[in-house]
C-alpha cells in the first residue's frame, strides 16, 4: 500500500466542509485502509479524509489504548464543558504545537466501515480531544483556529520549542 500525501495548511480542500458518505462500499472500504497506513506512515493519531485531498465525512483514529476506528458521516450530539488542551498538533500544520480551546465532553454518533451505527462519549482524555480534533476537520476547521492567542503557537525547531515569531 502507498502512503496517501498529507495536505497542508493553505490548501483549500483542509477548509471546506467535507460531503457525507452516501454508502459504504469497496471503494470507501479501500480508502479507510489506505487512510489508516497513511496516518500510521505519518506518526498521526487521527486523520480525516480532507487532510488527504478527499472531500468526504470520514475520520480514522488510533489513540493508544484503543482499539483503531474510522468514523463515517460522524455527528456532535454534545458537547459539555471547554478546556485548554497543550501541546495539540496537526499532520496538515507540521513541526507547530498550540493550545487550542476543546470540550472537556463530546458525545459523537457515526457509522463504521461494516454500515453499523456508532456512538462514541468521551471525558476529559485524549479520545475527546481527537473526536473534536477529526471532525472539525470534516468542517474545514483547523486547531489553529481554536487557539486564543496566536503568540502561543509555538514552532519545533530542532530538538527544542521556539515562539514562532515569523
Amino acid at each position: 500500500m502507498i502512503a496517501r500525501p498529507i495536505r497542508y495548511l493553505g490548501d483549500p480542500v483542509l477548509r471546506k466542509k467535507a460531503k457525507q458518505v452516501k454508502s459504504i462500499d469497496r471503494n470507501i472500504r479501500l480508502l479507510i485502509e489506505s487512510m489508516f497506513y497513511s496516518m500510521t506512515k505519518a506518526q498521526g493519531v487521527g486523520l480525516a479524509a480532507p487532510q488527504i485531498g478527499i472531500n468526504l465525512a470520514i475520520a480514522v483514529i488510533d489513540i493508544p489504548g484503543n482499539e483503531p476506528f474510522a468514523i463515517i458521516n460522524p455527528e456532535i450530539k454534545k458537547i459539555k464543558g471547554k478546556r485548554i488542551v497543550d501541546n495539540e498538533g496537526c499532520l496538515s500544520v507540521p513541526g507547530y504545537r498550540g493550545n487550542p480551546e476543546r470540550c472537556m465532553e463530546i458525545t459523537v454518533e457515526a457509522v463504521n466501515e461494516k454500515n453499523k451505527k456508532i456512538k462514541m462519549h468521551a471525558v476529559n482524555n485524549l479520545l475527546a480531544q481527537v473526536l473534536e480534533h477529526e471532525i472539525d476537520h470534516l468542517y474545514g476547521t483547523l486547531y489553529i483556529d481554536k487557539i486564543r492567542d496566536p503568540n502561543s503557537l509555538l514552532k519545533l525547531n530542532g530538538t527544542d520549542w521556539v515562539q514562532d515569531d515569523e
